[in-house]
């Protein structure tokens, strides 16, 4: 039975939707976080692939200054220096405390594993009063290797002291999900607004809508 779920945290618990206003002033466009957002993952994605590690937050402020270049807009370095400040401070989603609530009632052991660096994840986890959910908040920079690469996903399994079979991961990105999938676990995908499943990616065991039909189903597959 699987009895641990390991959570992303950026757009699968946390709602990058509260970075608009900053895109909005520095673009006159709240879409343009998305275009960023997706910058960064190909920024996270080439370094990852080529062995050339850079931290997540690196990987976003290399995204924000192209983005800025293929828009032909000036980003000053205090706004670059606000950013990593605003990421700190993303509110949950709405569903995830309901979600982390059901899993836990149920006796599931529940943790977080993110890109972001282990000090941005906890306070982004304090901040949106979820870190106490968590025994233990994971990052893939302490392997210098970020998801979807395998390392990240066996040293979480390694440090929850279980088989990566006997986890699963919950996330938000297809990419994320196929990365668990190949390293030998178990996932769980939340098809939010604007995310897709990839096709090239095999089906994962859970497929839901949000994050609390994702804990619903959970919890009803390993009843």
């Amino acid at each position: 039975m699987l009895r641990v779920c390991v959570f992303d945290m950026n757009e699968t618990l946390l709602d990058l939707s509260a970075l608009d206003p900053y895109f909005v002033e520095l673009f006159g466009d709240e879409a343009v976080r998305r275009e960023w957002f997706n910058q960064m993952l190909q920024c996270a994605l080439v370094a990852t692939v080529t062995d050339a590690y850079s931290d997540f937050g690196s990987a976003g402020d290399a995204a924000l200054r192209m983005t800025a270049d293929r828009r032909g807009v000036t980003v000053s370095d205090e706004d670059r220096r606000r950013l990593p400040g605003l990421m700190r401070r993303l509110p949950a989603h709405a569903d995830a405390p309901g979600a982390l609530d059901l899993l836990r009632e149920a006796g599931f052991r529940l943790a977080a594993l993110t890109n972001s660096t282990l000090e941005t994840a906890r306070a982004q986890l304090s901040y949106a009063g979820l870190d106490g959910y968590f025994e233990k908040i994971l990052s893939a920079d302490t392997v210098r290797r970020l998801k979807p690469a395998p390392e990240p996903y066996h040293a979480a399994a390694a440090a929850l002291g279980i088989e990566p079979h006997s986890m699963l991961m919950v996330a938000a990105h297809a990419w994320d999900v196929a990365g668990a999938l190949r390293a030998g676990c178990e996932a769980a995908f939340i098809a939010r607004p604007g995310q897709v499943f990839d096709p090239l990616v095999e089906r994962p065991a859970v497929f839901a809508p949000d994050l609390l039909a994702a804990a619903r189903r959970i919890i009803e597959r390993e009843s």
